[in-house]
């Protein structure tokens, strides 16, 4: 009789693996659970910043100069890419009626053949509107960062508690 073949571990595992384990382990070495919930905050607000290909670098800048966990910052960073792509469009537009500027149509074949066309054109006529994506995320940014720490901090004073108390 053969060994039944090696199944993916469900989600559940996942998380537990990736997520929950290096958090507990954070707690276990003494870091505390405001500085765990900043690197959670921080990290899931970094993720959105609306420009594409800039989170990882940035979250590495972030946690070095704070002096938080790297790979907690990083997991929340690549887990809510998905967060990312669904909210540029509307970091787009936001900052296109903040600067006044007419809506361009974000097709991704249309954005591809002006890139192709003319690099430097496509960085003149959309830079505009990557900036004011970024202007919307930066004022939008303290009021999302305050709550996501202030939600996820009582979560993880909690899970601080139960590992101390063993």
């Amino acid at each position: 009789m053969t060994a039944a073949p090696a199944t993916a571990p469900p989600a559940a595992a996942f998380w537990q693996r990736r997520v929950v384990t290096p958090i507990v382990n954070q707690l276990k070495q003494g870091i505390t659970p405001e500085k765990i919930a900043l690197t959670i905050a921080l990290g899931l607000l970094i993720s959105i910043f609306p420009i594409i290909g800039a989170t990882t670098l940035l979250c590495g800048l972030v946690a070095f100069a704070l002096r938080l966990n790297q790979p907690i910052i990083q997991i929340v960073n690549y887990l809510a890419y998905p967060l990312q792509l669904i909210l540029l469009i509307p970091f787009y537009r936001a900052g296109e009626y903040l600067l006044g500027l007419k809506p361009v149509p974000l097709n991704i074949r249309l954005l591809f053949a002006r890139f192709r066309a003319d690099a430097g054109q496509f960085f003149k006529d959309f830079g505009l509107i990557a900036l004011g994506g970024v202007l919307v995320w930066l004022v939008l940014a303290p009021f999302a960062g305050a709550a996501i720490y202030y939600a996820t901090r009582p979560f993880l004073r909690a899970l601080a508690a139960r590992i101390h108390a063993r």
